[in-house]
């Protein structure tokens, strides 16, 4: 107590101790009972000493809570200041604020040109290479909340260090995702941008690229010798990051105005969220930034069929009522994955990447499966955009071919799914076959991970997390696929030798194959 209390502090408290003591009537019938009274008095003491002592330090791991000493108020425009400022731009140059690129009529080189640049990376090269790395995106056209939303300095938003894995990438995709990082993102929380190399092959990948990043001082290159796949990458990425939050991008975004503060801020809001921003389209063939509208109020979240395969679909209107403004997170069952922000400390608790999984597939269905039943939650945060290219095949072909991918998809069932996982086996034979020979690798990490954090089980997931989706019987009296035919199990017409096929929310007939997930049917 000493350490705590001035002289007259103590006087006062002395006094105040000695008054109960003679004055009232209770005490003084104790009187005879001095240790009693004595013990009650030191008690006292000690709890006042406890009660005015330095606080307790935070847990490990947690970010900042509101009862630290922090300043005040909200953050202004100079705190908010990004890393590096966007130079001018000429409004007519190629591209400028997120228009698409134009080119009335072309030469037969720059055609041949642009079809070599759509062979490597499915997009057009051609238009990519003449837009400004640093182009502009425009006005801030996101809803008015999201625009004049301020952020408070206490708790102060954390740090994040930015991930972005590449393999044999344009270098103006590369290059223009950056500098959109840079020139958007306050340069108080951009800890660093890492950049993950997954083996590239192409030559400006390599020394170029190292001796250009070494100007942008925040920037580095981290490589993997060999071709190991996203899911590797990143684990990489994310060992050497400094910041306290991790976020992943792809290597073909741009990140609009103010997209960054809201991810940190509601992770700060609850550090188990793991956020992802509205992705909107980059055009693949012109590279024109799709804007959001102010007026827009409508968003899609992730699903999942039980191919494992990962889709959108509309809120539903239970989930809009509770959202006030567009400030407000989306509850989301599965993310895309290519795009979050998660705490670190987090990302590691909850078991970062299934790491026994190769290449790429999958792991964004698993993480999303894991994160739930595990006591987190999966959120899309409206008010941050970012602008995506989207691409209609890969470019890269896959060691092992699609295999891997059921590989993947097996794990997640095999760990995640309880019962429910013989109905992705039905639809899948090459994923039946490989849960029954146990070729799937070793699970035992995973399912101690499940046991740890006491993860619910699957059931739970699709009745408080995913009520709308539709759930097979797990005893159907016919499962499969239909058809006339024995060996053939497709609803096949005879006539035309196609099979009833569904395509988004149609109904098509189209060639059969009995591997296609869009032809299997059920009879329950």
């Amino acid at each position: 107590l000493a350490h705590f209390l001035t002289y007259s502090d103590k006087f006062r408290l002395v006094v105040m101790l000695l008054g109960i003591f003679f004055f009232d009537p209770w005490l003084q019938d104790l009187s005879n009972k001095k240790e009693r009274v004595f013990e009650m008095v030191r008690g006292a003491v000690n709890n006042f000493a406890f009660q005015i002592g330095a606080p307790q330090p935070p847990s490990v791991g947690v970010l900042p809570t509101p009862n630290q000493n922090c300043p005040s108020g909200f953050y202004t425009q100079a705190d908010l200041k990004p890393w590096i400022e966007r130079p001018p731009e000429d409004t007519q140059a190629p591209g400028a604020n997120g228009a698409a690129f134009q080119k009335a009529s072309m030469t037969a080189e720059e055609e041949k040109e642009k079809q070599e640049g759509m062979t490597r990376h499915c997009f057009n090269q051609f238009a990519s290479d003449r837009i400004s790395l640093h182009r502009s995106l425009g006005d801030d056209t996101r809803p008015p909340e999201c625009v004049e939303r301020k952020f408070r300095r206490c708790p102060s938003l954390p740090t994040t260090s930015v991930i972005i894995v590449f393999h044999n990438e344009a270098w103006s995709t590369l290059l223009r995702t950056v500098y959109s990082v840079l020139h958007t993102s306050p340069a108080a929380f951009l800890k660093e941008i890492i950049l993950v190399d997954d083996a590239s092959t192409a030559e400006h990948l390599h020394e170029k690229l190292e001796k250009y990043v070494k100007s942008l001082k925040i920037v580095k290159v981290v490589r993997q010798p060999e071709r190991k796949g996203l899911i590797t990458a990143r684990l990489l990425g994310a060992s050497k990051a400094q910041g306290e939050i991790l976020t992943f991008l792809d290597a073909h975004c741009e990140c609009f105005h103010g997209w960054l503060e809201p991810l940190l801020a509601r992770i700060v809001e609850e550090p188990t969220a793991v956020v992802s921003p509205e992705i909107t389209t980059i055009d693949l063939n012109s590279f024109q930034f799709h804007k959001p509208v102010a007026s827009a109020r409508a968003h899609n979240r992730g699903n999942f069929d039980w191919s494992l395969t990962f889709g959108w679909e509309a809120i539903p209107d239970y989930e809009n009522v509770k959202r006030k403004d567009e400030t407000y997170p989306v509850k989301t069952p599965t993310f895309a994955g290519g795009l979050f922000s998660i705490s670190k400390t987090y990302f590691e608790k909850i078991g970062t990447y299934d790491d026994k999984m190769e290449i790429w597939g999958g792991e964004n269905v698993e993480m999303s499966f894991r994160v739930w039943q595990c006591g987190g939650q999966l959120e899309i945060i409206p008010c941050s955009v970012v602008g995506h290219v989207f691409r209609t095949k890969s470019p890269h072909t896959f060691p092992k071919g699609t295999e891997v991918i059921t590989r993947n998809q097996v794990r997640l069932a095999e760990v995640w799914m309880d019962d429910y996982k013989l109905i992705y086996y039905r639809r899948s034979q090459s994923a039946a076959k490989m849960a029954k020979d146990k070729t799937y690798g070793d699970l035992s990490d995973r399912l101690k991970l499940r046991e740890s954090l006491q993860c619910k089980n699957f059931s739970w997931y699709l009745t408080n997390v995913y009520p709308e989706a539709f759930v097979p019987d797990l005893t159907p009296v016919k499962f499969g696929a239909v058809s006339q035919f024995k060996n053939e199990q497709l609803l096949k017409n005879p006539s035309s030798g196609k099979c009833l096929h569904k395509k988004g929310d149609k109904i098509l007939m189209s060639p059969c194959n009995p591997e296609d997930h869009h032809q299997q049917w059920a009879f329950s």
